[in-house]
């Protein structure tokens, strides 16, 4: 696979780094103000922030089960390290304490990485794949409580999108053979969705995007509805897309390599948008190849932050990068 080695370099670098991390714990009480990255998360440290380390870890296996020969032995010795019982435990543990903390962007990648391990032919990842089971309960039971109960999806382009979330935890929760979480979200999805029409496009990307909301909810939507029903609501949610509207979403954004990690979010936007372009394009085969031509401008465009850029930007492009690289395995 090509980058593979290079990108699970630079995973192991960034997973490696230990400072700066965003905690973002809320104390109870003065006896809780440890915030040391390493002792409050024993897994999910590193990478700036938990979802991070938590979707980082997620491209090494990945690059593990995709391209093992490059991806070399450093990454396995990596994850061995991180995805112990005693570790998992305690993350599974944290989570069920404070049942909002990285609700649902770290929910959806912890799952995914998950399933990544199941579906990973190295013999350690057996051992990877029963520690974190224990996570993999406590979120499958944190998404049922929490869905019924958001009345509203959120439809912008960061963290809390709903839409971004659910389509990452349908696919692990599926592969991870729990049918009761995958028919919530897609009963949730059509209730929410369903009815969607006529998406005005003009307003993206507000300048910390790094989805795009009319993308990723039809990447989504794709993931949930029957094949023969999902085109038409595609044409009628994104009518032209491809054509003569939506041009913009096949665009490279206006990228920031700064350091500030919020402008570098729009890099992940470029990426996130080509991985949607190509797994919608073959529902639209009129404008297939424009579709895929888009995408693969802002592949181009930014891949070289993947590696090469500051830390605000490599503590996290890995798993967008092999999002999009995969798109047509998905």
């Amino acid at each position: 696979m090509k980058y593979a080695a290079e990108w699970a370099a630079i995973a192991c670098e960034v997973l490696g780094t230990p400072y700066p991390y965003g905690a973002q714990h809320a104390s109870h009480g003065p006896d809780d103000v440890d915030v040391t990255p390493d002792r409050l998360h024993p897994a999910f440290h590193g990478s700036y922030d938990w979802h991070s380390s938590a979707h980082m870890q997620w491209s090494l296996v990945r690059l593990l089960t995709l391209a093992p020969d490059q991806a070399g032995q450093r990454p396995i010795e990596l994850v061995d390290n991180r995805l112990t019982p005693e570790a998992i435990a305690t993350e599974a543990a944290y989570l069920r304490d404070r049942p909002s903390y990285e609700r649902p962007y770290g929910w959806a990648w912890a799952a995914m990485l998950v399933a990544a391990t199941r579906n990973c032919p190295l013999p350690q990842a057996t051992k990877w794949a029963d520690a974190l089971q224990p996570l993999a309960d406590a979120i499958a039971e944190l998404v049922l409580d929490w869905l019924p109960r958001q009345a509203y999806p959120v439809r912008h382009g960061v963290h809390l999108n709903s839409t971004f979330a659910l389509a990452l935890l349908l696919e692990a929760y599926d592969e991870l053979g729990r049918a009761d979480v995958v028919d919530a979200i897609r009963k949730r999805s059509i209730e929410w969705l369903g009815g969607d029409t006529s998406y005005d496009s003009r307003f993206e990307p507000s300048g910390t995007d790094f989805l795009s909301p009319a993308l990723t909810e039809a990447e989504l939507m794709r993931r949930v509805l029957p094949a023969d029903e999902y085109k038409p609501w595609l044409t009628a949610f994104l009518p032209g897309l491809g054509a003569d509207a939506h041009a913009h979403l096949l665009e490279v954004p206006t990228t920031d390599n700064s350091g500030d990690g919020q402008l570098a979010h729009l890099s992940g936007l470029a990426l996130s948008r080509a991985w949607q372009l190509r797994t919608i394009a073959p529902n639209l085969p009129e404008v297939a190849d424009t579709l895929r031509a888009g995408a693969d401008r802002q592949v181009e465009a930014v891949l070289p932050t993947v590696t090469g850029g500051d830390f605000m930007s490599t503590h996290w492009l890995v798993s967008f990068a092999l999002l999009a690289a995969a798109a047509d395995k998905r």
